[in-house]
């Protein structure tokens, strides 16, 4: 396959397996197609620092990134979430097929601790189509900082929150 995904991944010298599903509509779905965990699949989220300014953050698909842990490591005080134009345009992928290989600019990458280690699959520039690597080694190949900047995501199937009784009654 010749994208700027799979140039970028071979120039960097990344051992990868290319892997092709059809659409999916979750992250449940994404791991199901392409035989893992779904903490193997690693989501690739485009961060702003300021404006002009990104970075990617890989995160194991069962965690969310923590943004008190993100900020102290970068040592900064705000951090959001582009819009899907905005990233589409940092990157030059859409939502859903975001990768730092072959991205429109080389943003820095930081990678969650969790992921070093393991074998994982993530995004390759277009929807239904995976790269599956040695985690360390997508690591090595991108120069990504490894840090402990996840949280457990909550499950949708997780009760919902709830005050306890005396924040109820309104004591703290």
């Amino acid at each position: 396959m010749s994208s700027p995904a799979f140039r970028a991944a071979d120039e960097a010298g990344l051992r990868y397996r290319v892997i092709t599903h059809g659409q999916v509509r979750s992250l449940a779905e994404a791991a199901l197609a392409r035989g893992v965990a779904p903490a193997d699949v690693v989501k690739t989220l485009v961060v702003r620092r300021a404006d002009g300014d990104f970075l990617f953050v890989l995160v194991p698909g069962d965690r969310t990134i923590s943004w008190p842990k993100l900020r102290a490591l970068l040592g900064v005080s705000r951090l959001s979430l582009p819009d899907a134009a905005v990233a589409k345009t940092a990157t030059g992928y859409e939502r859903g097929t975001i990768t730092p290989f072959g991205s429109s600019r080389a943003w820095p990458v930081v990678a969650d601790t969790r992921i070093a280690g393991r074998e994982i699959t993530l995004g390759a520039g277009e929807h239904g189509v995976a790269i599956g690597a040695a985690a360390d080694d997508v690591i090595k190949a991108l120069s990504a900082a490894v840090a402990d900047i996840s949280e457990p995501e909550l499950s949708r199937d997780a009760p919902e929150w709830r005050p306890a009784a005396d924040e109820q009654a309104g004591r703290r």
